[in-house]
């Protein structure tokens, strides 16, 4: 596709992404498809080393074929943003100058805020070896940069698409904490249950002769109540916990979970039932 046969209603899609002399199909496809994650569509080219199209930009672009139909190449960069209102060149190189410098929160505001005005934006990638010329730089109205380890401060030029892709996503979410799915909203515990389960529990453990030596049973106890009572479980918890607790009450090795009725066969009665058993039995 030439510059002149630009995808309609781009605006909508966000802010153009252009590459400036990418060197290999693969990445470009790995920026199609970290833009096509969130919502990009707009990808332009500067040219590219291996010529454009490319088969392996389109196989490792995953499926975001979209992107990759769309892609526009230009002769020079000054070309590829004529039509931009507005430019973010991303560096993390320090630059002689007298540009704005921000973050890429910052940044992915502060586009939303010049689109919804209706005004065309872009965000400036340099090469995989060594990013942008000063004077590449200097075709931008202001730099982003990201907050990475001045150690090891290069990046993918697909991660840092992403990473810009990602804040342009979040700063049009009404909440930038929310997620496409939750989980489920379960129903509080009351300390009813929670003092049921226990005591549950505690028959259960005492019927194994869980509580020895007979002097420490308080302080057990203590600890399994510190540990059971907390806030913060809900009624469907209690409820698998609690049919955990009776399948080891009823069923044993011998006769496992599957293997008929419980019934009333010792084997598989708590040992305080059997005494009492016993005892009526006399």
């Amino acid at each position: 596709m030439s510059a002149a046969q630009l995808p309609e209603n781009v605006s909508a899609a966000g802010p153009a992404i252009i590459l400036v002399e990418p060197q290999l199909g693969e990445n470009i496809g790995m920026v199609a498809r970290a833009m096509a994650n969130f919502g990009l569509s707009e990808l332009r080219l500067v040219n590219p080393r291996d010529g454009w199209p490319s088969e392996k930009a389109r196989a490792a672009a995953s499926r975001a074929d979209h992107v990759i139909d769309a892609v526009t190449v230009f002769g020079d960069l000054a070309s590829a943003v004529a039509d931009l209102n507005f430019v973010f060149a991303t560096t993390a190189r320090e630059r002689d100058g007298f540009k704005a410098v921000r973050g890429p929160v910052e940044a992915g505001r502060a586009l939303r805020a010049r689109q919804a005005s209706g005004q065309r934006t872009g965000i400036l990638f340099g090469r995989e070896r060594f990013g942008l010329y000063n004077d590449e730089v200097g075709l931008a109205d202001e730099i982003v940069t990201f907050p990475v380890d001045p150690g090891f401060s290069s990046l993918n030029i697909a991660q840092a698409v992403l990473l810009m892709s990602y804040e342009w996503m979040k700063s049009g979410l009404e909440d930038e904490t929310a997620t496409n799915f939750s989980s489920p909203e379960m129903k509080p515990a009351s300390k009813e249950e929670l003092h049921g389960l226990f005591a549950y529990l505690e028959g259960a453990l005492e019927a194994r002769g869980y509580f020895r030596p007979a002097p420490k049973k308080p302080k057990m106890v203590d600890n399994l109540r510190a540990v059971l009572t907390r806030a913060g479980f809900a009624e469907p918890e209690l409820k698998v916990l609690r049919g955990i607790i009776s399948s080891l009450d009823r069923f044993s090795p011998a006769m496992p979970r599957g293997d008929g009725s419980p019934g009333d066969d010792p084997r598989r009665l708590p040992a305080a039932a059997k005494s009492r058993k016993t005892d009526q039995e006399g």
